[in-house]
């Protein structure tokens, strides 16, 4: 029997919340959130996998309920197997479910970006913020009901917009606008930059 149908199997016998989830491809499980970090441990440190290969969000669509789900997909790096795991986020209002980070550090970016997309919190999370759109922006761009156009949004930067009525709004430059010279030049050279870089001087610099 492959790993991954092994694992569900004991699952079940030690968590009776654990269901079979409709799947295509991979072995997939229903987990409730009271039980999640418990059953990522297990899997883990009890049935091998590992790696945490992803973490992201479903927003089902407004009405439906429940209306946000997590999915994580583990992978075995011995057996070379996945498992998916999915929990439903008890509030549709205020999406939550545990964080698990304490399982896997790699867990940090995926939650931040399922909170910036969707706007689902991860509870126990070290440092719990937007990691693509910009602090302040009110908005979850992969909502259902966010609008496949976007949202207009103010942005301070003149080279964007011709004028704006208020700074409240901080834009994300590291992302934009692009910047780089054109002509004869070594391609490498124009490579675009960001104009605002200083998102990288917080981190060291190699060999400093």
């Amino acid at each position: 029997m492959p790993k991954a149908l092994d694992a569900i199997a004991a699952l079940r016998g030690k968590w009776s919340g654990v269901t079979d989830r409709a799947s295509l491809d991979q072995p997939a499980i229903n987990v409730p959130a009271a039980d999640l970090l418990a059953v990522l441990g297990f899997l883990k440190q009890e049935q091998g996998f590992d790696m945490l290969a992803d973490v992201s969000g479903i927003d089902w669509s407004p009405g439906v309920s429940p209306r946000f789900t997590v999915v994580y997909h583990l992978l075995s790096t011995t057996d070379h197997e996945y498992v998916r795991v999915a929990v439903d986020c008890p509030s549709d209002t205020l999406p939550e479910v545990p964080s698990a980070v304490g399982l896997w550090q790699g867990a940090n970016w995926h939650e931040r970006e399922a909170f910036d997309m969707f706007g689902i919190r991860f509870s126990g999370h070290p440092d719990l913020r937007r990691i693509l759109m910009w602090d302040g922006y009110p908005h979850f761009p992969l909502r259902k009901d966010f609008p496949l156009a976007g949202v207009d949004t103010l942005l301070p930067d003149l080279e964007v917009v011709a004028e704006t009525k208020t700074n409240a709004i901080a834009a994300p430059m590291a992302g934009g606008p692009f910047v780089a010279a054109s002509g004869g030049i070594n391609m490498t050279n124009a490579e675009p930059r960001a104009k605002d870089e200083s998102w990288n001087e917080r981190r060291p610099k190699p060999g400093s």
